[in-house]
């Protein structure tokens, strides 16, 4: 057989399409709800099937609502609502490596029904799949085969192994506490690095509490907790490429009132859900050119796409804006809180050695009116814009994951609201490189035997070895042995004499 297959498998990352869908959710509040001060939404994947064509999954959306009683009081209430979707691509493979993120854009409150709230959410799909792609090569033992051959540099993925932990925090508080109204905690992955068959995920979970103490006042403070996960991985090296995602379960996030003799301290308890994925970068020989020394060969090239994965990088900014209330909306007297701090990235891209993350930064502003004594609310939106020095290209892929921390409200003369914060982004990117291999080569037609035993032929200056004798149909070194004193690449114009064995 002339040729025998020499397949390699690359690594390659593409985009699932984005798309919405809605999600209605029946909630119950346990009380008689008389107006929703704050929501805050969030979605989560559990599972999911890839199948050819289709990757079908399932999760729930965590709703964290801070309303108004009948009574007055302000209680808040915590639910999770199923959801289950799917993508659908020819790209989709069975048992592809899937990492999906939903995003909630918006949302309606539909009804509200004593103690139940009706809202549905505007879900936003995304994310990737990671495959190990087959690429064909072809490789000869065939004495009549002439093949030239190249060392290439291919990205192979290793896999993607998970982890689960627990992190627990702890806020002091000078007062007694009565009650803790809400609880909002994210995982920030600050680095990733790759062992011997282990990956390490190291980061910190921003906890921020919301509470009401005995002086019948409002607080809320952040806490910080660093984390450092070790994942086993198979395969891996410490040259490996690797990313990593820290997500907190919203619905597994647990606040404790705490009392003793040192005083009096919230216990925040958060599960997070780690995740790292692998990659090597490793040499592989393939064919680059070949020919035969008896016969016409048919030669097809293919190319293909592998991904390169970069090392993960972090930015962080500052988010600020004002905006003025609504004519229909009563002036601010005095702010009591804010709740549901939340960043929705938009937009991410490379540009001029610089990375860009824009979104818009929502939190809800609970506030007092003098005039009317009402409480009211109103959700604040604000666009940010954070960046910094980048080595990438700017046709990479890029995936951000961000937190807002050290969130404050002010009101300015009454109707206008200042908002000031700061956010940090975790960044993963990845850039396509495409090359090219001879995937299949088939021989046709024989030579003619040569009826001639010499040849003479007239080569220019700078032709290589090779090209000389493929273009003869004759091995390299019987150019060499015949042409001992010739040096390749040639320096000037030369002629070549070559003998041939001729059978009578």
């Amino acid at each position: 057989m002339a040729f025998e297959s020499n397949n390699f498998n690359v690594a390659k990352k593409e985009n699932l399409a984005k798309s919405e869908f809605n999600v209605e959710c029946n909630i119950s509040a346990g009380s008689s709800v008389a107006k929703i001060l704050s929501v805050s939404l969030e979605g989560c994947v559990e599972n999911y099937e890839t199948l050819n064509g289709v990757i079908n999954y399932s999760g729930y959306i965590d709703s964290k609502i801070i309303f108004l009683n009948d009574e007055g009081e302000i209680n808040t209430v915590c639910s999770s609502c199923p959801l289950s979707s799917k993508f659908e691509d020819e790209i989709i493979s069975n048992g592809q490596t899937a990492n999906i993120s939903l995003n909630i854009i918006d949302y309606n409150i539909d009804s509200l029904n004593g103690d139940t709230i009706k809202l549905t959410a505007i879900v936003e799909q995304s994310g990737f799949i990671i495959e190990s792609r087959q690429t064909d090569s072809i490789k000869s033992d065939d004495e009549d085969i002439c093949c030239k051959n190249d060392e290439i540099s291919i990205i192979k993925f290793i896999g993607c192994a998970s982890s689960k932990s627990e992190v627990k925090t702890e806020i002091n508080s000078r007062n007694k506490i009565v009650k803790i109204l809400l609880t909002e905690s994210k995982a920030f992955v600050k680095s990733v690095e790759a062992g011997v068959n282990f990956v390490t995920i190291s980061g910190e979970v921003v906890n921020r509490v919301l509470y009401l103490n005995e002086d019948e006042k409002f607080e809320s403070g952040y806490v910080y907790e660093t984390f450092k996960e070790e994942i086993e991985l198979e395969g891996t090296t410490r040259d490996s490429l690797v990313e990593a995602e820290a997500l907190v379960r919203p619905d597994q996030v647990t606040s404790e009132i705490v009392e003793d003799d040192r005083g009096v301290k919230i216990v925040v308890s958060s599960n997070i859900n780690f995740k790292a994925c692998a990659y090597n970068e490793e040499k592989v020989e393939v064919v680059q050119d070949l020919y035969s020394t008896k016969c016409d060969i048919n030669v097809i090239t293919q190319s293909f796409s592998m991904t390169n994965v970069c090392k993960m990088d972090t930015i962080e900014g500052k988010i600020e804006g004002n905006m003025a209330l609504e004519d229909d909306k009563p002036r601010v007297d005095k702010i009591l809180f804010s709740a549901g701090n939340n960043a929705i990235i938009t937009n991410k891209y490379v540009k001029d050695g610089e990375i860009f993350v824009e979104g818009i930064a929502k939190t809800f502003v609970v506030y007092l009116n003098d005039e009317t004594n009402s409480i009211n609310s109103v959700q604040l939106e604000v666009p940010f814009s954070i960046s910094d020095k980048f080595d990438g290209n700017e046709a990479g892929k890029i995936f951000a994951a961000a937190v807002i921390y050290d969130s404050d409200v002010a009101v300015k003369r009454g109707r206008e609201l200042f908002y000031d914060a700061k956010i940090k982004a975790c960044i993963n990117y990845c850039s396509d490189i495409i090359c090219g291999v001879i995937s299949e080569a088939t021989c046709l037609d024989e030579y003619q035997e040569k009826d001639y035993a010499m040849e003479v032929i007239f080569a220019k200056q700078g032709d290589q070895l090779w090209d000389i004798a493929k273009k003869a149909k004759i091995k390299e070194s019987q150019i060499t042995e015949q042409n001992p004193d010739i040096v390749f690449p040639l320096n000037e114009d030369t002629t070549l004499i070559l003998f041939y064995q001729k059978v009578s």
